[in-house]
């Protein structure tokens, strides 16, 4: 069996993805699954984080959001039988890859898969799912009536929290970064969300959220990084679409959430004094470290949930076509450079 694992030489280079010749599985041990894999999706690899948290290795498992049928159980496992179909997230510390055949699974990771959902759409949404809820239901308690700003809405994970926030009756504005994205979340059912087109950069996302608040500003903005400089400063055009951190403290109301994913925000005095005069909180969404602590285990079973509502298309995610196991190396090189618009699953 072939699994598909990245390597690093040094700090800073780009990582490199080969395929490796597995041996046989171990023996499944008392709480493990052995899982025939259907489906995996591809997902950014934080090589800095797997560092800062001792998990860095020579060759790191690539593939963790995986789909499949279960094959044999350990002696202790209750939720599983032989042939169900189940989905689930490996955790940051799995020696397993995903984009494998046949892995090993411990029970607590895996949830059963609704017949009616397909192999590549559950696994292709579970990370995402599982992110929007943390941000909107645990960072943030979105409730009927509180409006939701989410920022780069065609994105994956943008795509999910906007019909995430319709569906708790929220109402969402959300960031458009070309024509295409525009007309794709125009096209977003159920319709609602009020599209800000920033593409050319002339429309002001501070004022157009107020405008559409009556002044009150967004009670929940949910970024997908922000600007800590002038535009001229930043290297990248995506940089630039993004809006600066001025602009989100101006547009948030009293009370507000900022729920961000930029791991380096800083904030200037005067940024936590209007922070403070709003009463607003910032939290940061880092959606690895749920799965790390037990103590955040009970969250895992919100994916029975996110299933459910996949089920009965409340979800219709972002994703690819359906990528042969064949062209897993070259879409996980097009993942890690960032230059994927759509989830990419690998279908085996």
């Amino acid at each position: 069996m072939k699994a598909l694992y990245g390597q690093q030489n040094s700090p800073g280079e780009e990582m490199t993805f080969v395929f490796q010749e597995r041996e046989n599985l171990p023996p499944t041990r008392d709480h493990d699954v052995k899982v025939q894999v259907r489906a995996c999706a591809l997902s950014w690899m934080d090589t800095k984080l797997l560092s800062e948290i001792k998990l860095k290795k020579e060759l790191v498992p690539v593939g963790r959001e995986i789909s499949g049928v279960v094959l044999e159980v350990g002696s202790k496992v209750t939720f599983f039988q032989p042939d169900d179909e189940v989905v689930g997230i490996l955790p940051l510390d799995s020696e397993e890859s995903g984009v494998c055949e046949v892995i090993l699974v411990h029970e607590h990771y895996l949830v059963h898969k609704p017949e009616k959902v397909c192999w590549a759409e559950a696994a292709g949404t579970v990370r995402d799912g599982l992110r929007a809820y943390t941000a909107l239901h645990y960072l943030s308690q979105v409730s009927p009536g509180t409006s939701v700003l989410v920022l780069d809405g065609a994105s994956p994970f943008g795509t999910i929290a906007i019909q995430l926030a319709q569906h708790r009756g929220a109402k969402v504005i959300s960031t458009a970064h070309s024509l295409e994205d525009k007309q794709y979340l125009e096209r977003l059912r159920p319709t609602g969300a009020r599209v800000i087109d920033v593409s050319h950069g002339k429309i002001d996302v501070a004022e157009s959220c107020l405008e559409e608040t009556g002044g009150l500003g967004v009670d929940i903005v949910l970024d997908a990084g922000v600007r800590l400089y002038s535009a001229e400063d930043e290297p990248t055009l995506k940089s630039q679409l993004l809006p600066h951190k001025h602009d989100i403290i101006t547009l948030l109301g009293v009370g507000g959430h900022w729920i961000t994913m930029e791991k380096n925000l800083q904030l200037d005095p005067p940024d936590s004094h209007s922070l403070f005069l709003k009463g607003a909180t910032v939290s940061f969404l880092n959606d690895e470290i749920w799965n790390l602590s037990n103590v955040q285990q009970g969250k895992y079973l919100d994916i029975l949930d996110i299933m459910e509502k996949l089920s009965s298309s409340v979800f219709r995610p972002q994703l690819d076509e359906p990528i042969p196991l064949y062209e897993a190396k070259v879409s996980m090189e097009i993942v890690q450079k960032n230059q994927a618009r759509k989830r990419q699953v690998i279908q085996f």
